[in-house]
């Protein structure tokens, strides 16, 4: 699971990832798709996922310049992690917030 989690986990890349299982996406509707991502650590998160295999980035030799990002055959098992993942934080949101309220 560290293993795992080393590659997907942390604040963003769970995010990029739901939105690129969906569909192929361009740099600026990611940015503007992801509330509170900086572009920097955006860029750097996109670069991690590349290196790993997971997302691939597609350049088009145009004026001016069209990136798309996609998952990769790789990237693309992830989606039932991903589906579980969402599908668990929607089920126990209600408790997890009423927990945070008795704090």
């Amino acid at each position: 699971m560290a293993y795992a989690l080393g590659l997907i986990g942390g604040r963003w890349k769970p995010a990029i990832l739901c939105r690129l299982s969906n569909k192929t996406m361009r740099y600026g509707e990611l940015n503007r798709d992801i509330e509170g991502i900086s572009e920097r650590m955006l860029v750097a998160q996109l670069r991690e996922l590349e290196n790993d295999g997971i997302v691939e980035r597609q350049v088009y030799p145009e004026v001016p310049p069209r990136v798309e990002y996609r998952l990769t055959a790789l990237g693309e098992t992830l989606r039932p992690v991903l589906a579980s993942m969402s599908d668990w934080g929607n089920m126990h949101r209600e408790q997890v917030a009423a927990h945070m309220q008795n704090d």
